[in-house]
């Protein structure tokens, strides 16, 4: 069989086939590469000659090139574009790409060279990012057990290889409850107060399954408009129970057992490694050093954010009291923040979609990519994708290649909820060649219809800002290591560029030139461009403890790990300083907190807020200076270029010219 994976692809600039690309490729693809990766590796062990840091570290750095590629792929589409065979591919794929990942950083003859290396670097003379690719190299290999004795070496091994089988099935079991669930209604007056525009949607969602009336889902466009609308409380309550009730019901798809055996093995390996706990373990290679530290932060965060948050929704209460509400449950939140919001600033989501077409917010992001960073893009229609729906743009710089992007707009069955950026290539410069990378931004936004083009809320702007800082934090790469470039910095650090670029969709300036509506062309009318300034900050209490909740049970799961008994009991207790509302027996969050249990969030939620405080003080920076300033944005854009290379809080006060201060957010989210 003729394998696309395991030839040099003589696509343009080398993209993933995917037109060749079958299902049966990857085990075997798999397979050949890791036997290939093998053998380098093996070849540096083998090598006569003295070890230094070109022969070895070096080496190192670009090894497994192939099967890093084809990794990518797979996985992305394991994310975007997935399906039964797929699935069990992955199920298959992961503990033998962790059992050479084992193989590797257990390999006692390569660390010996990696340690006389790094014993002597001071020989070597150098530069910045090799020693930070030595210190890095070092150090990762003494986290995956490099200095174990070789009983504990396989215990560790073989947990990793568990862990790995654990969080796909966590993330599979996830993707397979939000499928399964819809709700069919056929009489419209259940739908009483949804705009028309959503019940358009939902009638195409019932065409699409060869029923009548409206098909309503767990998908995110889907479910979020009827808990914002819906004027039915007993609807909303049914969707807020599906959704709660997520991996959490008494059926395969189950993920209470899976959280205790995934935090299980993480305290297990952290405590093989000398750690007290996994927490422990992984704070070590963060800004954020420790679980007090953290937990300091938030409980600080917590203090200052409650009072804001419990006056917030007490204003609920009112309005929903008003309707014959005694008791506010949390379904009620989002339909009467909307209300509330439409009072207060007299804004309404729907009202305010025509002026925000998908593509016209594209442009605008392309746009002030081109004014702070010399970026033009240009469709493509050469580049092979995954899917149909995707776009591919080639990114240049000054007339130069810079990277690809990929843009993956719609839900689709085989697509996991939520909105991320990823990448099917990293940079790196390898024999004098600069290597650019292949970023995707992969989201769930509203399909077009047959009236309309896809709209979007205002948060779905701000979401598509957000992934879109992560893509310049890959485009705009420019180190030597694939290991250190782009997103490869500390985790607490990588959601800076990300939510430094949401803050220009509340600018008024920037709004102007992209707020235009899809069939007239006006512009949104300058009063309600001020409103959206205005209303920034609208339950941003509440928000914050949301946030804070999510985080402090995150570092309780990886800190305290023994104290979960009963997952449900757990959360509730974590919780409670956060929740303003009952907890309902039925639902509970842990089940499909993907984040933790499936991503790389581990111990490492709190980040979105620590990361809130550097893209406040950071944005501050350029609002004192002007929003477009090119010389703040030369800063920057070394920030981001930087990469791993540098020391996270260096590069910060490199480009601030000072630490970042808390009371930036604070001031910003409170005033």
């Amino acid at each position: 069989m003729q394998n696309p994976l395991l030839k040099t692809f003589s696509t343009p600039y080398q993209s993933a086939p995917f037109n060749e690309i079958k299902e049966e490729h990857f085990l075997p693809a798999f397979q050949e590469l890791i036997i290939l990766s093998e053998k380098e590796i093996d070849d540096i062990v083998q090598n006569k000659e003295e070890p230094t840091f070109e022969n070895v570290i070096e080496a190192l750095a670009f090894s497994g090139e192939k099967l890093e590629i084809v990794s990518g792929i797979f996985f992305n589409l394991n994310s975007a574009e997935t399906n039964d065979e797929i699935q069990k591919i992955a199920q298959e794929v992961s503990p033998l790409l962790t059992e050479f990942s084992a193989k590797i950083s257990q390999n006692l003859a390569l660390f010996e060279k990696i340690k006389n290396v790094f014993d002597e670097k001071e020989k070597y003379n150098l530069n910045e990012e090799q020693e930070m690719l030595l210190n890095e190299t070092y150090k990762g290999f003494v986290r995956s057990g490099a200095l174990l004795n070789d009983a504990d070496k396989e215990k560790f091994k073989n947990i990793s290889i568990e862990l790995s089988k654990k969080s796909l099935q966590f993330g599979q079991n996830v993707l397979a409850e939000t499928n399964n669930y819809l709700k069919h209604i056929t009489d419209e007056k259940e739908l009483a107060g949804i705009p028309e525009a959503i019940l358009e949607q939902y009638r195409e969602e019932a065409k699409e399954r060869n029923l009548d009336g409206f098909v309503v889902t767990l998908q995110y466009p889907s479910f979020l408009p009827l808990m914002t609308y819906a004027e039915n409380r007993e609807l909303r309550k049914e969707l807020a129970l599906a959704n709660g009730k997520k991996s959490f019901q008494n059926n395969e798809f189950n993920n209470q057992n899976l959280i205790k055996e995934i935090i299980s093995l993480k305290q297990e390996k952290a405590k093989l490694l000398g750690y007290e706990n996994y927490a422990d373990y992984v704070l070590e290679e963060r800004m954020a050093k420790s679980p007090a530290q953290v937990k300091s932060f938030l409980n600080e965060l917590l203090e200052k954010a409650k009072p804001y948050a419990e006056k917030e929704v007490e204003e609920l209460k009112k309005l929903a009291k008003a309707d014959g509400i005694e008791a506010m449950e949390s379904y009620d939140h989002t339909f009467y923040a909307e209300r509330l919001r439409k009072q207060k600033f007299d804004i309404d989501d729907e009202e305010l979609k025509p002026y925000f077409q998908l593509e016209k917010v594209q442009d605008a992001v392309f746009g002030l990519a081109k004014t702070l960073f010399g970026l033009e893009f240009k469709e493509t229609t050469e580049v092979q994708k995954y899917h149909e729906e995707v776009k591919t743009y080639e990114i240049f710089e000054d007339g130069t290649f810079k990277a690809l992007l990929y843009a993956d707009y719609f839900p689709r069955k085989g697509k996991r909820a939520g909105a991320w950026m990823t990448s099917f290539k990293s940079q790196y410069v390898k024999n004098g060649e600069n290597n650019r990378p292949h970023i995707s931004v992969v989201c769930n936004f509203s399909k077009p219809t047959s009236e309309t083009p896809s709209l979007l809320t205002f948060q779905e702007v701000t979401t598509l800002f957000h992934e879109f800082g992560h893509a310049l934090h890959g485009v705009l790469a420019n180190t030597t290591y694939p290991n250190l470039s782009g997103t490869s910095v500390k985790w607490d650090f990588v959601e800076l560029p990300s939510q430094f670029l949401e803050n220009y969709c509340y600018e008024p300036e920037f709004l102007k030139t992209f707020a235009k509506h899809y069939q007239t062309g006006e512009v949104l009318p300058d009063e309600k461009i001020q409103k959206i300034s205005d209303s920034k900050n609208f339950m941003e209490g509440y928000q914050t403890l949301r946030q804070i909740g999510f985080g402090l049970l995150d570092m309780a799961y990886h800190s305290d790990s023994e104290k979960v008994g009963d997952v449900k009991t757990f959360e509730v207790e974590e919780t409670k300083a956060t929740n303003l509302y009952p907890s309902n027996p039925e639902t509970m969050m842990s089940t499909s907190f993907s984040h933790i249990f499936q991503g790389g969030y581990s111990a490492g939620y709190y980040s979105y807020k620590w990361a809130e405080v550097l893209d406040a003080d950071a944005f501050q920076y350029f609002k004192e200076n002007g929003i477009f300033n090119p010389e703040i944005a030369a800063k920057y854009k070394i920030l981001l270029s930087s990469g791993g290379t540098k020391n996270p809080m260096e590069l910060y006060k490199s480009f601030r010219g000072s630490e970042p201060k808390v009371e930036s957010l604070l001031k910003r989210a409170f005033g």
